[in-house]
């Protein structure tokens, strides 16, 4: 397996298999950290391949290979803010799309009311949390999982601080989901991590 420096230097000079090696190693990752942000495909699609993009503007003047990781997560995290900023100024709605879910006549009401209940407060609950601990379980959800090498690297985190950080998140998430007064109209307020 070539190191990330020689990958680099094969990929400046035009070979091709060099730079789909490149791709294939970090795409998930991008991925992982574009969708942590909530964009739909589309956006997390441009913001993956501007990253490219960025790499490609810059490849001859990459300086250290081995944070080539770190890069990429931060052009990706950089470039997905960009977008929502565009995104969160002006939201047209499609004329397409109907202001309403249509219910599966299949299922039963109270079955879909009580899941879709569910659904709602555990989201509120999510959103409750503290934000490193949402960007955090978002990159660990991705498919496929990543390692705690690469989410070390996307979030600059230590990779020892890892499992204890998702462990405290998890219990944080537990608690807040168990507790009666999360509705969807009284979210929780994130708290601190000590």
């Amino acid at each position: 397996m070539s190191t990330t420096r020689a990958l680099l230097t094969r990929a400046s000079g035009g070979q091709q298999e060099a730079w789909n090696e490149l791709v294939r190693r970090h795409t998930n990752l991008l991925w992982s950290i574009a969708r942590s942000f909530r964009l739909d495909q589309a956006d997390a699609a441009d913001a993956v391949q501007t990253t490219w993009l960025r790499l490609v503007e810059h490849l001859d003047r990459v300086q250290d290979p081995d944070r080539l990781v770190g890069w990429l997560a931060t052009t990706v995290r950089r470039e997905c803010l960009r977008i929502k900023r565009i995104r969160d100024r002006e939201r047209p709605q499609s004329y397409d799309d109907p202001p309403f879910e249509i219910p599966d006549p299949a299922e039963p009401l109270d079955a879909k009311l009580l899941r879709d209940e569910s659904y709602a407060t555990l989201w509120h609950a999510f959103a409750g949390m503290p934000e490193h601990c949402q960007r955090l379980l978002r990159v660990l959800m991705s498919s496929p999982p990543p390692s705690y090498d690469t989410v070390s690297a996307a979030l600059q985190m230590p990779v020892g601080s890892i499992g204890p950080t998702r462990k405290r998140c998890l219990a944080r998430l537990r608690s807040l989901f168990g507790r009666h007064d999360c509705l969807p109209s009284q979210a929780p307020t994130a708290e601190r991590e000590s």
